[in-house]
């Protein structure tokens, strides 16, 4: 317990809060607290692909930079999902809960329940992570047909990714 005190405090500097309120269909557990939020800037990649017969775009990953409350890079979120902080701790998670919260404008807000963890740094207290804040990211809605089957496209997104730990 003395070792994670410790750890929190050396991190306070990057304890950043979310900007505003977060949905309780996608709150964590009770007994969780946020330690860190960054802000995402990247894209989330679709692939063109033949589902039950029929054309559609398919996410396969995002992949963005993760900044602090300075701009400065931190970490970065690609396939998996993975979170990987600059110190090389990393994260894996598995979406519990979305809402829509701007359909039209902006992929889904999340809680997402690390389901593994790698490397002892930082990362390695997190046990859920809220996305909120999201603009962008949505499924492309045309040119995926027969001509295109196989290709990407690169969807730009932002969003705040909030990072909880028992206290």
């Amino acid at each position: 317990m003395l070792n994670k005190i410790v750890f929190f405090m050396t991190l306070l500097p990057l304890l950043v809060s979310a900007e505003g309120s977060i949905p309780e269909p996608i709150l964590p557990p009770p007994l969780f607290v946020p330690v860190s939020t960054v802000h995402a800037k990247g894209v989330q990649i679709f692939q063109c692909s033949l589902v039950r017969g029929m054309f559609s775009w398919q996410l396969q990953a995002p992949d963005a930079l993760l900044y602090d409350d300075h701009y400065q890079v931190v970490g970065k979120h690609y396939s998996g999902p993975v979170w990987e902080y600059k110190e090389g701790s990393l994260v894996v998670g598995r979406v519990v809960k979305k809402i829509e919260v701007s359909p039209d404008t902006a992929i889904s807000w999340l809680l997402v329940e690390v389901v593994s963890h790698k490397g002892n740094g930082f990362f390695s207290i997190v046990r859920y992570i809220n996305r909120i804040n999201t603009i962008g990211g949505l499924t492309p809605l045309s040119g995926c047909n027969s001509n295109h089957l196989g290709s990407e496209k690169r969807v730009p997104y932002t969003a705040d990714y909030v990072f909880y730990s028992t206290p």
